[in-house]
């Protein structure tokens, strides 16, 4: 029996139920995971069903139960379930094998006097068999003559059923009488309490399984195997069905759970256009798109949580796969291609500020087929779709949705909470099929300008920015992919710089290491401003500045900063899990919000003050409010850079005194005096004692003689990659033997193959991650330093072969399982690529 002979609301409930956060999965024994035969001794569950109760239980999240009406040490013998199946006998009077110990003496009593009445009532009864268990006796009727089996059970009702203490059960040709509470719904509700169950499912073929579909509600999901007056919300005919059943559950909850075939990260490609960000997956599915801002809830979420999450997809509709997929040059227009098919996906550059305007173009010689599912805040939110002339509309948003689509004939199914739409499409040579999303609006009229015009004048934007860049010949494509990149992270409206693009990609895959990263760090911000304006773009640093006056403009002083910001320059909201997203590839949880919003991290003024020369320097003048933001931010390192911080790795555990936060409190008065000698300033008296006093610090307390290296903090003997930055700013020359040697203990610690690894001491979190980019960029830098040119150029070559097909990085590789890890495409990995290069090209 397939899945398709499913009744398909019963399909869509199992859908549905396959993610909740927690499931239970519950059934009772005979009748249900095994026919009902003359002996009941020789009722052997059916494989399939065991096999996908066993797979069940398997799974992350999922607890698996028999509740029966046998006894526990008969069930687990005749069963043979393995150990992850629970198993509850006497109709949940009996939850482990060693239960009849827990009775009291006037239990025992009663129970031997229930099995002498009815060892006499049924001594003449032929084919009556009593069943004596632990809490209770049964009285099975079924082999017995049908006049015998009825005189038997009258009598039974009549005596001890009715005695004081006793549990009475009727079943199928049987009927039980207990000396305890035994009713499987109250053994459903101990169970769903032990396991913390969100929702629960329960099979079950008796009028006893009746008390377990009384008690579910809510997501619960109640069937009945079998004919018959029911409670359940659903029935099926026999075992076989029963099987099919739990087949399909497992796949479905197995593909919520960990992902169908998640891409490759380094595979995604990014659409922007400086006020909205998507993704795009090798095969040209819509993965991840958030509206009205890059920060905002999901529209389609695939990417943390497969098509259910919400996708937009596009494909022959014979599928095949495609032949590839490349951003058109310099531009932030992507094209996927098959055989006979090209779709060609970019965001309007000149929609409205209020809006988000994606559109895909459809062209070939074949035809395709076309899901539009948009499952607004992370699919939270019921959704209606309703089809018109042009298009299609959201309904039950909050903010407008349209999808136009003139000409295309859309097909809208249900799953019992959203709707999706599909359509077959047939683009004729010099005929598109072009689809409009258009968030933010329920306008579904015809754009005044053809979909040509805006795809060259968007495509124009970013192709006549990069003439203005000036690259080095060093991987001169990849690093001007690397600057369209982080263009790309730069939010136009307000000035501030996304670290990256996601949320939730994990540090390891199954992990826990699952961060939002859709938001303004100040150090991470300032870093992406100074690679642009060392390609010769000043104006993404001229209006982060700008963001960072208005956000210090609402404080009493720079010392009062948070790391981050929205991009909007609020503060966040408490960090928080959405638990009906399993993760990309089933790394949970998926997080909104970051915590470190409220660490103290004491080096954010030095990239800041930084980028500050380095924009003063190349537009020849220094302006009075920048010089007033470095002063403050001086006066912030002098009361503050003796304390301890959490550092620039937002490590969840007490502050330390992190060598690389003490460096960046040097690099700041370093770069505030020359600012001020270099553009006529007051220097502040205080400045160059101050100086010295952090880098004397620094080198006594940094430095440790037994490692033979700058360590993380000065209060152990651990590594650091961030430590590198002694040498990398200044603070020491780098010829000192101290730097050398720091950089060949790192080297040794921390390098593996084709990365460096941030650290490898006890974070205070579970599980581990792979090597950062950026970190793999310090030491290419490290190594130039120190006159090391070919290792250098080596690891150089490895950082550029871990960019996808398209030229994106994440923020991590894994040199184990040789695959890419975090959120993305990652700031910080391309500015690291740019400085890289340009370093290479500038020691030749």
């Amino acid at each position: 029996m397939t899945a398709e002979a499913l009744p398909a609301e019963l399909r869509r409930a199992l859908v549905q139920l396959a993610r909740t956060p927690r499931l239970l999965v519950a059934c009772d024994y005979d009748g249900t995971l095994a026919p009902i035969v003359s002996d009941p001794e020789q009722a052997r569950p059916s494989t399939e069903s065991v096999g996908a109760l066993r797979s069940l239980a398997g799974l992350h999240e999922t607890t698996a139960a028999v509740i029966s009406g046998r006894a526990l040490r008969d069930l687990a013998t005749l069963s043979r379930l393995p150990g992850e199946v629970h198993l509850v006998g006497s109709h949940g009077s009996e939850f482990d094998v060693g239960f009849v110990h827990a009775l009291d003496a006037d239990a025992k009593a009663l129970h031997r006097r229930i099995e002498q009445a009815l060892d006499t009532l049924v001594a003449d009864a032929e084919g009556v068999h009593l069943e004596s268990k632990p809490a209770s006796i049964a009285v099975h009727v079924r082999r017995a003559a049908p006049e015998v089996g009825e005189r038997v059970l009258a009598a039974v009702r009549s005596g001890p059923a009715t005695w004081d203490g006793v549990q009475v059960t009727e079943g199928k040709a049987v009927i039980e009488l207990a000396v305890v509470q035994t009713d499987k719904g109250h053994a459903l509700d101990v169970l769903r309490h032990q396991v913390g169950a969100t929702a629960a499912i329960f099979l079950g073929d008796d009028v006893t399984d009746e008390k377990a579909f009384a008690r579910l509600t809510g997501p619960d999901l109640g069937i009945h195997v079998g004919d018959g007056d029911t409670l359940a919300g659903y029935k099926i005919a026999d075992t076989v069905a029963v099987a099919t059943v739990l087949a399909f559950l497992l796949e479905e909850r197995r593909t919520w759970l960990y992902g169908e075939q998640a891409p490759p990260i380094e595979r995604l490609s990014m659409l922007a256009n400086e006020r909205s960000v998507a993704l795009v997956t090798p095969d040209a599915k819509i993965t991840w798109l958030c509206h009205p801002e890059p920060d905002s809830a999901a529209v389609f979420a695939d990417l943390l949580g497969g098509p259910t999450a919400g996708v937009f997809s596009i494909k022959p509709e014979r599928n095949g796969l495609p032949l590839g997929q490349r951003y058109l040059p310099n531009t932030m227009t992507v094209e996927t291609r098959w055989s006979r098919l090209l779709v060609t996906d970019y965001l309007d550059h000149y929609s409205a500020p209020h809006r988000t305007d994606l559109i895909r173009v459809i062209s070939g010689a074949t035809t395709a087929k076309i899901e539009f599912a948009p499952r607004p805040e992370f699919g939270q939110v019921p959704v209606a779709l309703v089809a018109e002339d042009d298009g299609l509309r959201v309904v039950g948003t909050s903010d407008p949705i349209v999808l136009r689509s003139p000409g295309v004939t859309w097909e809208i199914s249900s799953d019992g909470m959203h709707e999706t739409a599909t359509a077959i499409v047939s683009p004729g040579p010099d005929a598109p099929v072009v689809l409009e999303l258009r968030c933010g609006t329920d306008d579904l009229s015809p754009n005044p300008v053809s979909e040509a015009e805006r795809r060259a004048r968007s495509g124009r934007y970013w192709s006549e920015w990069v003439d203005t860049l000036t690259l080095p010949p060093v991987e001169k494509e990849l690093v001007a992919r690397s600057a369209l990149t982080l263009r790309g992270l730069v939010h136009t409206e307000t000035g501030s710089i996304m670290a990256a693009a996601t949320t939730s990609l994990p540090e390891e895959i199954g992990g826990v290491r699952n961060w939002d990263y859709r938001y303004c760090w100040l150090r991470d911000a300032a870093l992406t401003a100074q690679a642009l304006v060392s390609l010769g773009s000043t104006s993404e640093a001229e209006a982060y500045l700008g963001w960072v006056h208005r956000v210090l403009a609402t404080l009493p002083g720079p010392e009062r900063l948070h790391p981050l910001y929205t991009l909007h320059g609020t503060t966040l909201g408490p960090e928080a899990v959405i638990d009906t997203l399993p993760g990309y590839a089933g790394s949970r949880p998926v997080r909104v919000g970051n915590l470190a919003n409220q660490q103290v991290q004491l080096d954010v003024f030095g990239p800041v003050v930084d980028l500050v020369a380095q924009l003063t320097e190349a537009r020849g003048k220094l302006t009075d409010d920048d010089w007033r933001m470095v002063q403050a931010m001086a006066e912030a390192v002098s009361r503050r850079w003796h304390e301890p911080d959490h550092g620039i790795w937002e490590e969840r555990h007490a502050p330390r005194h992190n060598v690389y936060s003490k460096v960046m409190c040097w690099m700041t008065i370093d770069r505030a005096i020359k600012l001020a000698e270099g553009y006529g300033r007051e220097l502040d008296p205080s400045w160059p004692a101050l100086r010295d006093a952090i880098a004397t610090d620094v080198l006594k307390n940094g430095w440790n003689e037994e490692v033979g290296s700058f360590t993380t903090a000065y209060d152990g003997t651990d590594l650091d990659a961030a430590s590198l930055h002694v040498g990398l700013t200044g603070l020491i020359d780098p010829t000192d033997e101290r730097f050398q040697s720091t950089v060949t203990a790192i080297e040794a610690e921390l390098r593996s193959g084709s990365t460096v690894y941030r650290y490898h001491r006890d974070d205070g979190l579970p599980g581990d991650e792979g090597g950062f980019h950026l970190c793999a960029a310090w030491m290419i830098e490290a190594y130039l330093l120190s006159g090391r040119r070919t290792e250098a150029e080596e690891l150089f070559a490895q950082l550029v072969d871990c960019a996808g097909p398209t030229g994106l990085l994440p923020e991590e590789y894994d040199p184990i399982a040789e695959r890419s890890l975090g959120n993305h495409p990652q700031a910080y990995s391309h500015l690291g690529l740019i400085r890289c290069a340009q370093l290479l090209a500038s020691h030749q």
